[in-house]
């Protein structure tokens, strides 16, 4: 996996936790990487998205302002939320990254994708258009509370959630 042209960008999240650790929101590790980019950070988005990603699509033709999309997919394991189409619109339209709680695929075309995306496995099975999703809703999973606005930091160790922009 790349470390994408703005790695350097993202602070640690280890050197996040050293100085601003009475800050920070620690989500669990359950998420894995599958963007082309391992270290990214921005200005939260929230969408909930269950088994449908027409909302998804519709957050990332949208300019990402170098923000990170953070989808609550209820954790389904049922069908993929985010794939390679959504991958190359969210790059083009200027995301950082995407979050979800949920599952992705196509992931050799994630992998080349130059953003940030982890999500709690891969499935093959796309989900249904339904034109289901909220946008701007605070929602909790991982053990961490998302809200709009917020600021997510995300690298190989880890994900950290921080009221205010820390770096």
């Amino acid at each position: 996996m790349a470390t994408g042209p703005d790695a350097t960008s993202a602070p640690a999240t280890t050197d996040l936790s050293d100085e601003f650790s009475d800050r920070l929101q620690y989500a669990e590790p359950v998420f894995a990487d599958f963007g082309g980019v391992l270290a990214f950070c921005g200005e939260i988005v929230t969408l909930a998205a269950f088994e449908d990603n027409t909302k998804v699509r519709e957050a990332v033709e949208r300019e990402g302002k170098g923000r990170v999309l953070v989808v609550d997919g209820g954790g389904s394991m049922r069908c993929a939320l985010f794939g390679g189409n959504l991958g190359e619109l969210a790059e083009q339209n200027g995301w950082a990254g995407v979050i979800v709680n949920g599952c992705i695929r196509d992931t050799a075309e994630l992998e080349d994708c130059a953003i940030g995306i982890k999500a709690l496995a891969a499935h093959p099975r796309k989900s249904e258009k339904r034109g289901l999703g909220e946008f701007g809703k605070a929602f909790r999973f991982a053990g961490v509370t998302f809200r709009p606005g917020a600021w997510v930091y995300a690298d190989g160790d880890g994900i950290v959630v921080a009221d205010e922009k820390l770096a």
